[in-house]
């Protein structure tokens, strides 16, 4: 058989060149483009693992100055918080000292009108026992015909006015 014989000669020589080209990948795709294919993997998982340190680190960073930053801002707030309720005890002692003296002033000026009504009133009085004892020694004049005296005139209106 003739046509046994040439295939295996056309496959002896197939068989040839397949192991030439298995070859040729294999030194150019498996030691020539692999390792440095490799190589770039690796360095890609080196610089992201380098990168997610980086960021934990920034990550605790940040995590320790917002610790920092609330403490400060409770200290702030607590500060705030014991200014204002001084301010407004200050506040409460100046208003307290400004109405003692509005009542002191007040309670002074009370004072004087008091006094200047009573001694309006004692010359009201004065001036009415005055006009009352000329008003009784007119009528006496008049009723009775008898001239009294002004001093005697003023002593009956006082005794009148004493007794009701």
């Amino acid at each position: 058989m003739p046509q046994i014989a040439q295939i295996a000669a056309t496959y002896a020589s197939q068989i040839f060149w397949l192991l030439i080209t298995f070859g040729l990948l294999y030194f150019v795709v498996g030691r020539g483009m692999v390792p440095k294919i490799q190589a770039t993997v690796d360095n890609r998982e080196a610089r992201i693992a380098g990168d997610l340190a980086a960021a934990e680190a920034a990550r605790v960073q940040a995590d320790t100055v917002e610790e920092a930053w609330r403490t400060e801002m409770d200290a702030a707030r607590v500060a705030a918080q014991a200014e204002t309720n001084a301010a407004k005890q200050r506040a409460a002692l100046a208003f307290e000292a400004q109405v003692k003296a509005a009542d002191a002033d007040l309670a002074e000026r009370l004072g004087h009108h008091d006094l200047a009504i009573a001694n309006a009133k004692a010359e009201a009085l004065a001036n009415l026992q005055g006009v009352a004892a000329d008003a009784a020694r007119d009528l006496v004049a008049k009723l009775s015909g008898v001239q009294v005296g002004q001093d005697a005139a003023a002593d009956a209106v006082r005794k009148v006015t004493a007794h009701g």
